[in-house]
């Protein structure tokens, strides 16, 4: 069980790692509108991507689409719909408060909907092998991830603050020392949007779960010596939810393009063009690669709790560290670098706690 468990935490850090990265490259694209790169990285995240790995993954997975009923494909496409609002305002946030401070807050509210709405749910409809709310509350490794989760929620709130002070010290400046744009109140109303919506890719998840079971079954028929569970099954689910995520960023982005006047971004040679499309999709595969690892994290530990904070927690300590490396917090005081320390700490102390009270289930 412990090495299930051991290996479950490493997938969802390399998961976390990779979100935590995938807006990097995004800093680096020159001439180019917000939009116009934004829905370039995302085909390669939400659509050349997942049907990539799941060819590879999975034989025939397009077979097991397919035959799913069609309130499966429905609700699974619907639940990747909302997601994609939660992604969309997930780079906007992160535009206006930065990668640091705008993921803390943005990943922190998505754990707390991710880890207990599935567990509410399932409390009212339970299925065999889901753990419910009261299961949280009436075993103890249950309380130990509830403990977790209210670190987890401490650490946004101290976060939060560190953002609040940052926002004095720089007077309200439109750019922070990184150069990127900085605008507290706008940056915190899309966090708490893209905070909620974000939680919807755990619930599709759900909601497409009996294809994975299916491309599970599959996959222990043709390897009878496997013993394990398919650590790949989740790949054709991710593939459903992405068209859905790929339609309001499409829909929203073409938009901007035609407001914005930005058609032309995608062929104006005054930019690096070749540089442009290639970190966009360095961008777009490296988000990916968070579902990607996801998927395999939760065929070790289960899509309840313990998988959702943990990989959300991995999200921000890294999204942190490239913050701290790309000099966001450059120009503060003390006491706000103290306190952004204090809110990495307690996230940390929450990953923690998240993985022991899974550890002794």
């Amino acid at each position: 069980m412990m090495l299930i468990t051991l290996a479950g935490v490493l997938f969802h850090f390399l998961g976390g790692f990779a979100s935590g990265s995938f807006y990097m490259p995004f800093k680096k694209v020159k001439g180019w509108s917000w939009e116009s790169f934004w829905i370039v990285g995302g085909i390669f995240s939400w659509t050349i991507a997942p049907l990539v790995a799941a060819w590879l993954t999975i034989p025939g997975f397009m077979d097991i689409i397919g035959r799913a009923p069609k309130s499966v494909i429905g609700s699974t496409y619907l639940m990747g719909l909302l997601w994609g609002i939660g992604g969309l305002t997930y780079g906007l946030g992160v535009r206006y408060l930065g990668v640091a401070l705008g993921s803390s807050i943005i990943l922190g509210l998505c754990s707390v909907f991710g880890s207990l709405v599935p567990s509410i749910y399932y409390y009212f409809n339970p299925q065999p092998g889901k753990d419910t709310i009261a299961d949280l509350f009436t075993h103890t490794w249950g309380q130990w991830v509830l403990a977790g989760l209210v670190l987890c929620i401490i650490g946004i709130i101290i976060c939060g603050k560190a953002g609040s002070m940052k926002d004095e010290e720089m007077g309200h400046a439109k750019t922070d020392a990184s150069g990127s744009e900085f605008n507290i109140t706008r940056g915190l109303t899309l966090a708490i949007i893209s905070g909620v919506l974000s939680a919807c890719f755990s619930f599709g998840i759900e909601a497409g779960s009996s294809m994975a079971i299916l491309a599970n079954q599959l996959w222990k028929t043709a390897n009878p010596a496997e013993t394990g569970e398919f650590l790949f099954r989740n790949n054709v689910v991710f593939v459903v939810i992405l068209w859905g995520g790929l339609t309001t960023n499409f829909i929203w982005c073409m938009v901007l393009n035609a407001r914005n006047k930005s058609f032309g971004d995608y062929t104006n040679r005054a930019t690096p063009l070749l540089k442009n499309y290639l970190l966009c999709a360095l961008g777009g595969v490296t988000w990916f690669l968070q579902f990607f690892f996801y998927g395999m994290g939760e065929s070790k530990m289960g899509n309840g709790a313990s998988s959702w904070i943990l990989h959300m927690s991995f999200i921000i300590l890294i999204a942190n560290m490239w913050g701290i490396l790309s000099k966001e917090w450059k120009g503060t005081h003390g006491p706000t670098k103290r306190t952004i320390a204090i809110g990495i700490a307690t996230i940390i102390a929450s990953v923690l706690v998240v993985g022991y009270g899974n550890s002794i289930k």
